[in-house]
């Protein structure tokens, strides 16, 4: 009885995946493979029907006379090695009553068109099912240019909380663990109590039988966890930020809509963004540098208008394509002899609030998100709070002063903070750089002006359409100056020195344990800074910067400059 289990086992650990089309079109189920498998040699496609299930079978593999890694061993070894391999590939894909699936096996899922993967399946499936003490496995993109991912795992489940995610600046791409209560065969048989289960966006890994009828029945259970209208309370934060896939239909479809605004270079869904490469050198950048074939525009300040000029013209299609071979250089100087960061490339300067549909999507240096409309709740509740909090600090209104020869308003913000120093009694520490090679022997401002209660005050005018970009500069700047004083004691020191000239008698300099980081902004006009004058990128930057802060026992307050 036990061998023939095992020749036969019950259930079989499986990829499964949804499949969408847009709305009023018809896909044949060859039409969900990607075309050049269907002609491949080594590869056939068979229909089948069964039951009910309109069916088609894709499978082949590609073999090689010798393996990749036979040259290496040879090479350390010194023996001859000449072993084959080859690389199987199935693909199951099934029509139900409910819906079109696919099963894939080996590197089968490379056969599958990105553009029909659902890529709500997975993780809408796991924030329904996971198991409260059940997680074992998260992996989770920043959401920055960095592209950084991080992976916890435990041996055991715990809760989700136990993980320690930033529930704001964190994108859930796979999360693993285990599940009960759910109609599965594998615990129907009464073997298992609970089942482990690997979910990523567009796919779920987990035991499913390997007979039609018991197949169908886990197939109908998994439906009714995604058919649940609102997801565990201790998960739901997973689907309020999601990365695209670029070939997916979301993406593609987002795409478009972007193609279309970007012949608009005042599009107030469009802004100016840094890449992450950018961030230490842009506030002292003197110039900029964009060349596109023989084209070429040197200007002192970037701004979103200079960026999509190169852009203009261009067939819808073509524009975001275009801005990708726009070459941005970052100068220290006017003349343009040093520069202060590594080529960028202009797509990766843009940020975008993109509306499709009833889907909200944002396009970052390079990437698609997509945003629940949770998330954006969530968020502008916390900013709200933020932003009502009275403030230790009331800085003096920042009024237009004359234009220079460029055209420049020369109440520039060095002019302002030393206006605000004489008003406020705040010590002046603009351009009062610390030298350190931790930032490759460049300049660290720790801040604008200094306040008497250990307020780190730090200074932005964003009255363009650029206006998202100095913000992430500034809030960028806040964390790095708190970050750098609680970890560098040679700046640290460096910079109690300077207090300690400037007022012998400081607070700081009996009292460093707690900082207070304030932000002081001047928008467009002296506007008020709530939820609805700044632009989304800026409030998930924002909120990003005040809870590193807060984890470092850095209170934040964000301070309006009036005009």
């Amino acid at each position: 009885m036990s061998s023939q289990k095992k020749r036969n086992p019950a259930t079989r650990k499986s990829t499964l995946h949804r499949l969408t089309v847009p709305d009023g079109q018809t896909v044949q189920l060859r039409g969900f493979v990607r075309s050049h498998y269907l002609k491949r040699p080594g590869y056939q496609a068979r229909d089948f029907w069964r039951e009910g299930i309109e069916g088609l079978l894709v499978t082949g593999g590609v073999p090689r006379a010798r393996a990749d890694w036979c040259t290496a061993v040879e090479g350390i070894t010194g023996l001859e090695v000449n072993e084959r391999s080859h690389s199987a590939a199935g693909l199951v894909l099934m029509r139900t009553g409910r819906g079109t699936y696919a099963l894939s096996y080996g590197v089968g899922f490379h056969m599958l068109d990105p553009y029909f993967r659902d890529d709500d399946f997975g993780l809408e499936f796991a924030t329904r099912s996971l198991d409260e003490d059940g997680v074992i496995k998260v992996r989770n993109q920043i959401m920055d240019g960095r592209g950084r991912v991080d992976e916890y795992s435990v041996a055991r489940g715990e809760r989700i909380d136990g993980f320690g995610l930033d529930r704001f600046g964190a994108i859930v791409r796979r999360i693993g663990g285990t599940v009960s209560g759910i109609e599965l065969t594998s615990m129907r048989s009464g073997t298992a109590q609970r089942v482990k289960v690997e979910c990523a966006e567009s796919t779920i890994k987990l035991p499913l039988a390997t007979s039609l009828e018991e197949f169908l029945s886990d197939l109908h259970a998994i439906e009714e966890v995604c058919a649940r209208e609102e997801p565990l309370p201790e998960l739901g934060f997973v689907a309020r930020l999601r990365a695209l896939d670029p070939r997916g239909r979301k993406a593609t479809g987002a795409q478009a809509v972007l193609e279309k605004l970007l012949a608009n270079r005042d599009s107030p869904r469009l802004a100016l963004g840094i890449p992450e490469s950018c961030q230490e050198g842009f506030g002292s950048a003197q110039s900029f540098r964009l060349t596109r074939g023989n084209r070429t525009v040197k200007v002192a300040d970037l701004d979103l208008p200079t960026l999509l000029d190169f852009v203009q013209g261009k067939e819808e299609g073509n524009r975001l394509k275009t801005l990708g071979e726009v070459r941005v250089m970052m100068y220290s100087d006017d003349d343009q002899q040093t520069p202060a960061s590594a080529a960028t490339n202009g797509r990766d300067w843009l940020i975008a609030d993109v509306p499709v549909a009833t889907d909200r999507c944002f396009y970052g240096q390079g990437k698609w998100y997509e945003v629940g409309a949770g998330f954006l709740e969530t968020l502008e509740e916390e900013l709200r709070q933020l932003f009502a909090k009275e403030s230790t600090v009331v800085l003096p209104p920042w009024p237009e002063g004359e234009r220079d020869g460029k055209g420049r308003d020369q109440h520039d913000e060095g002019w302002y903070n030393e206006h605000a120093a004489r008003h406020t009694g705040c010590i002046l520490f603009d351009k009062k750089n610390i030298v350190t090679d931790k930032f490759n022997g460049g300049g660290l401002e720790i801040c604008d002006l200094l306040g008497p209660q250990n307020q780190l005050i730090c200074v932005k005018k964003a009255t363009s359409s650029q206006g998202t970009a100095p913000l992430n500069h500034l809030f960028a700047q806040g964390v790095t100056a708190v970050e750098t004083l609680r970890s560098d004691a040679r700046i640290r020191s460096q910079f109690l020195e300077q207090v300690a000239e400037h007022t012998p008698g400081h607070r700081m300099l009996e009292d460093f344990g707690t900082l207070r980081v304030v932000f002081g902004i001047l928008l467009k006009g002296g506007q008020d800074i709530t939820v609805d004058s700044l632009f989304a990128f800026a409030q998930v930057s924002l909120l990003q910067s005040v809870r590193r802060l807060r984890a470092m026992n850095a209170e934040v307050e964000i301070v309006p400059i009036r005009r």
